[in-house]
């Protein structure tokens, strides 16, 4: 039982944490197209409390972020931090109990926001025990990463490293504060100061939490996939320490109409558009090493998965600066607009990039091809097209609330014209639910179906020297 629940075998942990995110991935979309169908019929769901879009959003949120993402992530950092450090892992074993600890968590927050056990403070909604799991579990991956560094043979530190490292140590800082760990059993302030700290996280959560594992995922497979050197590794670093000191006061620019403190809003503005910076410290060096090799990318599902990621982080991050204007914000703001920025930096930039970590790594730990790469390909452009049709859907629905309000129309009057643009976003979920259910297929299929003979590329892949992306 003890073998079959903790392991030693390496990769073992990767690719159940791998197996998690897909069925994650799946129970989010599921519970988010639900909340997305009550917008366009909100008496089609039966009368229970837990078919409330204010429960719904909450848990298709948390298991978004929580169980698909970083599921993903804390799987593919598993593999790539041992191997650009050319040694073993820390711990299997307790690598796989962090697996088990980290599901029954979400499982957790999902039951307890499914029946109204909440903080009511949005993306911090999981109660007073859910954070302190949550935290444990970040502290184990702390312990796995950091104990992996240790023993390293590899004296150059690759960027990948760099960003694993710090967002896991961000993690557990900007969970912890955020959250408000220290106010038992409330896990909030009062006032302004809540709310100044509410949104430091709200914000973090994207910015030092889930970006810093997706660029050093990308960092590691988009190098690799096309075998290309990284066009600077001083500009790869100078990204780093930009984005934590750059994204760290950003998030009060959701605060701009309350009465907070202006220096702190000005700061958050001026940061906001300094995050160009990092963004594109991090796209140059992507993006120009590989000018010539997109075949390369195109051949492999999950490289050119994490490529589209990193096309939407760009869009997400140009819009991201844009909006954070008072001009801009006048218009925009409590709008679909705002739904729509989420959605492309969740499911678009870091969504693609967690699945294409799965699609790129799997492979090589199980020694065998993907089950179907025509699944895979099929999957990848139903999610294009769905995270298109919501980004595009919610952005018109967002400038007419917007501009509407804006002119003194009243809610009534604008709700009949968003219909139609809700109904494109419940369609395009659709799409999004396909394709997780492809995902949990293909998933399973390449841990429990034994190929053949290996693909000669998975083999030689896993054998490559760290060097290769270095």
């Amino acid at each position: 039982m003890i073998r079959f629940l903790l392991p030693n075998e390496p990769g073992s942990a990767t690719r159940r944490f791998f197996f998690s995110a897909a069925f994650w991935m799946l129970m989010g979309i599921l519970f988010g197209v639900i909340a997305a169908v009550e917008m366009i019929a909100p008496d089609i769901m039966p009368a229970f409390p837990h078919y409330t879009f204010g429960r719904l959003r909450p848990v298709h949120i948390n298991i978004v972020v929580f169980g698909f993402l970083l599921s993903a992530f804390f799987g593919g950092l598993l593999y790539v931090i041992p191997t650009i450090c050319r040694t073993t892992l820390f711990s299997e074993r307790l690598a796989n109990f962090a697996v088990w600890f980290w599901n029954a968590s979400i499982l957790y927050i999902t039951f307890a926001l499914a029946h109204g056990i909440t903080q009511g403070r949005e993306y911090a909604e999981a109660p007073w025990i859910a954070d302190m799991a949550v935290l444990a579990a970040v502290a184990i991956m702390i312990i796995l990463t950091f104990g992996t560094i240790a023993r390293r043979e590899e004296k150059l530190l690759y960027v990948s490293a760099w960003y694993i490292g710090g967002g896991l140590l961000w993690t557990f800082f900007v969970y912890a504060v955020g959250n408000v760990v220290w106010e038992y059993p409330a896990g909030s302030w009062k006032g302004m100061n809540d709310q100044i700290l509410l949104w430091f996280y709200g914000h973090n959560v994207v910015g030092l939490v889930i970006t810093p594992q997706a660029l050093g995922l990308a960092y590691f497979i988009i190098p690799r996939a096309t075998r290309t050197p990284l066009y600077s590794h001083t500009l790869s670093l100078l990204g780093f320490w930009a984005l934590i000191i750059m994204y760290t006061q950003t998030g009060t620019h959701h605060l701009l109409q309350a009465p907070v403190p202006q220096w702190l809003k000005v700061i958050a503005v001026i940061n906001s558009i300094s995050l160009l910076i990092p963004v594109f410290a991090f796209l140059i060096n992507i993006w120009v090493p590989i000018k010539d090799r997109f075949g390369r990318v195109y051949d492999d599902v999950g490289a050119k998965m994490v490529f589209t990621g990193s096309i939407w982080y760009f869009i997400t991050c140009i819009q991201g600066p844009f909006q954070s204007l008072p001009s801009v914000q006048r218009v925009t703001h409590f709008t679909q607009w705002v739904i729509a920025h989420s959605h492309i930096a969740l499911l678009g930039f870091a969504g693609f990039i967690a699945a294409g970590a799965v699609y790129y790594i799997l492979p090589i730990v199980m020694k065998r091809p993907l089950y179907s790469k025509l699944w895979a390909d099929i999957q990848y452009w139903l999610m294009l097209i769905g995270t298109i049709g919501i980004f595009t859907s919610l952005t018109f629905a967002g400038l007419i609330q917007g501009e509407g309000w804006l002119n003194g129309e009243t809610v009534y009057r604008i709700l009949p014209e968003l219909n139609i643009y809700f109904m494109v976003r419940g369609i395009s979920g659709v799409l999004l639910l396909i394709a997780a259910c492809i995902f949990v297929v293909n998933v399973m299929g390449t841990i429990l179906v034994k190929a053949k003979e290996p693909a000669k590329d998975v083999v030689t892949s896993s054998m490559d020297s760290p060097e290769v992306a270095a």
